[in-house]
């Protein structure tokens, strides 16, 4: 029996759906937006560990939702298609929450305690106010 059109396109729909499903996995997509985040500035924003982190992250690349690129000792992480941040907007106005409480969670925080070369610079220019 051939396989239905419907079958095929709904496993490719459901692949990268299945890899955001958790609720860690979408907080590090947030949390790096429209940017890229390191492992240290996502510990920073969501309390968890790097090892957890990680371990996200390995799977959100696997699914080939993330691209990466190291700077030195650090390894900085990029959504590979924005476009994901409209369906976590859409998520979230289905599930009752405003589009708004999304857009205030993506890429806005500052990482005080990171030492990364992106935020080394900041710390220095706000220590020396």
């Amino acid at each position: 029996m051939k396989k239905q059109p419907f079958t095929q396109i709904s496993k490719q729909i459901a692949a990268p759906l299945a890899a955001i499903a958790s609720p860690q996995r979408i907080a590090i997509l947030l949390a790096i937006g429209k940017g890229e985040a390191c492992v240290c500035h996502l510990e920073t924003a969501l309390g968890l560990r790097q090892a957890y982190i990680s371990q996200h992250l390995m799977a959100l690349r696997k699914a080939d939702i993330l691209q990466d690129r190291r700077e030195g000792r650090y390894v900085f992480y990029k959504l590979k298609n924005a476009s994901l941040l409209d369906l976590l907007t859409v998520s979230a106005t289905l599930s009752g929450l405003s589009a708004e409480s999304v857009s205030a969670l993506v890429n806005t925080q500052i990482y005080p305690s990171c030492e990364c070369p992106h935020c080394v610079p900041a710390l220095i220019s706000v220590s020396s106010l």
